[in-house]
């Protein structure tokens, strides 16, 4: 049997263009998943507290890592990425705002307010403002 080689075929990843609503659901679900890895983290830190000094010292070593700090920032940014995605959650739950246009400003408006509550976090937890 002969393969028929004038079929059309599907296309590659390189040329389809995932939308800006497709990107923010996958990113969604990779900033859950950050969550629990900072939840574990979290429960970490709370161990280290209740088991005494010698635990806290060795933590706050461990935390003084630059790439610690910067999972800790990327905990604050997925947790506020998720808080931005519920609302809209909940605006979709009144049966509103699913006009393309609409759902592509609002992707804009959910990452513009992750991270400028990231920013103003880490603004308010470095300088105290």
């Amino acid at each position: 049997m002969a393969i028929n080689t004038n079929r059309p075929t599907s296309p590659h990843l390189q040329v389809y263009k995932l939308p800006l609503t497709g990107i923010i659901s996958i990113t969604h679900r990779m900033t859950g998943v950050m969550l629990t890895a900072g939840l574990i983290l979290f429960v970490y830190i709370i161990s280290a507290l209740a088991g005494g000094a010698d635990s806290y010292a060795a933590m706050q070593s461990v935390m003084g890592l630059w790439l610690l700090k910067l999972v800790c920032w990327g905990f604050v940014y997925a947790l506020f990425f998720h808080l931005c995605h519920g609302v809209r959650h909940l605006i979709w739950d009144a049966g509103s705002s699913f006009e393309l246009e609409t759902l592509n400003r609002y992707a804009m408006m959910e990452l513009a307010a992750s991270l400028a509550l990231t920013l103003m976090t880490f603004v308010w937890g470095c300088y105290g403002l």
